[in-house]
């Protein structure tokens, strides 16, 4: 009977507390009902993603050396890759040298979960966060994405945000500016992230380094035997203009995005560039 009593003593309490709630329930929905909604008009305007978002895996094929190790350390098992080995002749003397190249490199959607361990162990930056997520097909086998598409995603990916205010500086910039070098930011309107590159001469705006501790003397470069011409140069060469133009006048009538039709036709008129200049040559 003991129990009993308290249970009716309870009763009213507990209907106290939920009609409260439910009050507090109603008053929350009267004060977002009277609110203006706002909603993001997808696909007419595009969502504005921050640089670091994962949406996709791009892949840069001219740093790809394929040493396996992104393959090695998925734990999914999700990344294929491809290759075979060529003798190329030495550029000065000396013994030829193998170089793998690159056949194929895929990535399975359909099984990777998007950790990032691949993104971070590729030694030589091969391998990038892309902000593109509209990948969908009807087909789970569809999913597998040859190293053609990952490529392609490569212009889709923004540049790194700046650093906050505090930040250190990484550290071969710190090296580079005390070694009496300067470093600047060199980025494509196609490329996908800025690579930092070493350029001779000390930069804008950095510190000269200090008379305490001088930079140690370099020694100087023993003289080489002339290459032969066409092997072993990279000679930088402006762009094929009307080739970049007739591309992205093509890409762009295809209904290709502004950000990936820049990138492709720019590498098409690198490619020309440099056809004409070895034929020039």
């Amino acid at each position: 009977m003991a129990i009993e009593e308290e249970d009716v003593r309870r009763a009213p309490e507990e209907r106290r507390a939920t009609g409260l709630g439910l009050v507090k329930g109603l008053g929350v929905t009267l004060k977002y009902l009277l609110r203006r909604s706002v909603t993001q008009q997808y696909p007419e305007v595009r969502p504005d993603l921050p640089a670091r978002t994962r949406g996709v895996i791009a892949l840069k094929q001219e740093n790809c050396t394929v040493c396996y190790k992104c393959s090695r350390e998925c734990p999914d098992w999700c990344i294929y890759i491809d290759a075979h080995k060529e003798t190329h002749p030495p550029a000065s003397g000396g013994k030829a040298r193998s170089v793998k190249v690159l056949d194929r490199f895929a990535i399975d959607y359909a099984l990777c979960m998007y950790c990032g361990i691949c993104v971070e162990v590729c030694p030589f930056d091969a391998l990038f966060w892309s902000p593109e997520f509209e990948y969908a097909e009807y087909d789970i086998v569809e999913l597998l994405h040859e190293k053609e598409k990952l490529e392609e995603w490569t212009y889709t990916v923004l540049p790194p945000p700046a650093l906050e205010v505090g930040a250190e500086p990484a550290t071969e910039t710190v090296a580079a500016v005390a070694s009496g070098g300067g470093v600047t930011a060199v980025a494509s309107a196609g490329g996908p992230a800025p690579v930092a590159a070493v350029l001779p001469g000390p930069s804008v705006g950095a510190e000269p380094p200090s008379a305490a501790t001088p930079a140690p003397a370099a020694a100087p470069a023993p003289a080489a035997a002339p290459a032969p011409a066409g092997v072993g140069e990279r000679a930088e060469v402006p762009i094929d203009q009307e080739t970049f133009d007739r591309v992205l006048a093509e890409l762009l009538e295809k209904g290709t995005t502004r950000r990936v039709a820049e990138g492709q036709a720019r590498r098409a008129a690198m490619i020309a560039a440099r056809k004409k200049a070895a034929g020039e040559s």
